[in-house]
């Protein structure tokens, strides 16, 4: 049996009111993180709500990673879907943890498309 890819879910709790509501720091932390996971970034597209909060994507050839943030909670949703098996999400994980500040997180790691040989 073989998956046609991973899904990881990060519920990031406690994290700074100010990383999360700055659009250009966020867009910049998230593609690090897929280049330090060995994506390939081909597109990048951030939005910040008022009065706070950011949603965004990096699509990568891999799939993609994105976050959605609510400030006022300190809390982020971060999705970090990839096909294949060349990308090192832990990396991606790690880095996203330390540069959010975050303090206490959640992660689910699903296969997607499990194929039964």
């Amino acid at each position: 049996m073989h998956s046609q890819g991973t899904h990881i879910i990060l519920d990031c709790f406690d994290c700074d009111f100010s990383i999360l509501n700055d659009k250009e720091y966020l867009e910049r932390e998230l593609v690090s993180a897929a280049l330090m996971a060995g994506a390939e970034v081909r597109e990048v597209t951030f939005h910040k709500f008022a009065p706070q909060g950011v949603s965004g994507v990096v699509i990568i050839s891999e799939s993609h990673l994105s976050i959605h943030t609510y400030p006022e909670h300190g809390y982020a949703a971060i999705d970090i879907f990839t096909c294949g098996d060349k990308m090192r999400t832990d990396f991606a994980v790690e880095y996203i943890l330390f540069h959010l500040n975050c303090k206490n997180y959640k992660i689910q790691i699903l296969k997607r498309g499990e194929i039964y040989d």
